[in-house]
């Protein structure tokens, strides 16, 4: 359920969009499409246009991300590989929006099916009416080929005294591994650990392990307790081709580190 506020800022998008005939729609994806908006939520919205105008879009994008008015401060996306996104603040009160923007070709290639807020004519909803969104799968192979070369990384940080750089892996194992393939085992989509909190509860202690304090026995610890989940998490993945050999040099490798300091 939207806020008032989120309410507010959408009417004034739409008013300012409708005036600008090369855009032709105006779509909300994210924590609005799923009915999961509170007073946190930031807008996910998807501005459609026509494709003739590709070129003058990408390179308005930001000034057009102005018109509603309030505008603190936006950048673009290029630094998750997505340079379509506007990434903006709003304000006061400070109000997070992310404007994706698509041409009606490239609608049909998504990963959800976004809630229409304006559209001009009905090109949009016929769309969204005739293709499938598709969600990117999960590849524990792709997992599985990495993790221990993951390790053996977190291992050598570990023997060097690079605490943070040791705790920034754990997190991405976090985010990357293990949120991933236990919210997929949960019948959820495989969002990093988005929400995971609220959609799988009881993982919650188990994960708590992997955060690690700024020493060398709680990062060793953390990253024994990361490599116990990931190997329970996999035993569930069907025709996965374990890289044993990787698994054992990387994990004597890590307990000979940790011997190692503890002798020091």
């Amino acid at each position: 359920m939207m806020l008032p506020i989120h309410e507010q800022f959408i009417e004034k998008v739409k008013e300012k969009f409708i005036r600008d005939d090369r855009l032709i729609g105006l779509l909300a994806g994210g924590s609005i499409m799923t009915g999961e908006m509170d007073e946190y939520s930031d807008l996910d919205l998807i501005v459609v246009y026509r494709t003739a105008y590709r070129e003058e879009i990408m390179n308005e994008r930001l000034n057009i991300a102005e018109q509603p008015g309030g505008l603190l401060s936006a950048f673009t996306g290029e630094h998750v590989g997505e340079p379509r996104l506007i990434i903006c603040l709003y304000g006061p009160p400070p109000l997070h929006i992310d404007y994706k923007f698509v041409s009606l070709e490239e609608l049909e290639h998504r990963i959800e099916n976004p809630l229409v807020l304006w559209e001009r004519g009905t090109e949009i909803s016929e769309i969204l009416h005739r293709t499938q969104p598709h969600h990117p799968d999960l590849d524990p192979q792709w997992i599985e080929d990495r993790f221990w070369v993951w390790v053996h990384y977190g291992a050598t940080k570990l023997g060097r005294g690079e605490w943070f750089e040791l705790i920034d892996l754990l997190a991405f194992i976090r985010s990357t591994v293990l949120g991933p393939l236990i919210l997929a085992e949960n019948g959820q989509l495989p969002r990093g650990v988005r929400r995971l909190e609220q959609y799988v509860p009881a993982a919650v202690a188990e994960l708590e392990e992997t955060v690690p304090a700024h020493n060398s026995g709680s990062c060793y610890r953390s990253l024994h307790a990361s490599i116990c989940i990931y190997r329970r998490l996999r035993r569930n993945v069907a025709n996965l081709v374990h890289r044993e050999e990787a698994e054992k040099a990387s994990i004597a490798f890590l307990d000979q580190v940790y011997a190692s300091i503890a002798r020091a």
